[in-house]
């Protein structure tokens, strides 16, 4: 009975700690599983003028597009957190660290769409690390732990009064 009681406490406790941590990364990997459907979470993948790889625009040329545009999160390459190449769609995906994305045709370097990546802002509330890389590093595997433990308490606080009953019964059988 000592065992059934810590588990209980401790399991309550632990949800109760850890609720919040559970709600946003639930809401957040559920957003994070729509993002291709949705646009106001990611901006949909346009597509690029047909051609091949000899009359793709290169790098300096695409930075030199992008630059240009003057937009207030691409001012210089340090903004520029990556760079995602799409050859079946003849698009490049230029990345800010400030979630923003400009789309360029990868053949004729008409620019295709400047959006705002909400799908970016929110895998950081996702993994953590908006709140702080620590948080990340530290926190969010220890909710990890966290769950696992109060997946095998819970099933501990459910499967160990069915045992017990069962006990009973046995014993009030052979007496």
């Amino acid at each position: 009975m000592k065992s059934f009681k810590f588990f209980w406490t401790t399991h309550k406790w632990t949800g109760i700690i850890l609720s919040s941590i559970f709600a946003v990364t639930s809401v957040t990997g559920f957003m994070l599983l729509l993002k291709k459907r949705v646009a106001w979470i990611q901006p949909p993948t346009m597509q690029g003028e047909a051609g091949g790889i000899e009359s793709f625009i290169t790098n300096q040329k695409l930075f030199m597009i992008v630059l240009s545009l003057d937009h207030p999160e691409f001012q210089s390459l340090e903004d520029i957190d990556r760079v995602d190449f799409r050859p079946n769609k003849r698009i490049f995906k230029v990345r800010s660290k400030t979630f923003y994305e400009i789309q360029v045709d990868a053949v004729t370097g008409d620019v295709l769409n400047v959006s705002y990546r909400r799908s970016d802002f929110i895998e950081t509330l996702h993994d953590g690390s908006f709140f702080a890389q620590w948080f990340h590093d530290w926190v969010m595997p220890v909710a990890a732990c966290g769950l696992l433990f109060l997946l095998s308490s819970g099933l501990y606080l459910w499967l160990e009064p069915k045992l017990r009953r069962r006990r009973r019964k046995r014993g009030a059988a052979t007496t």
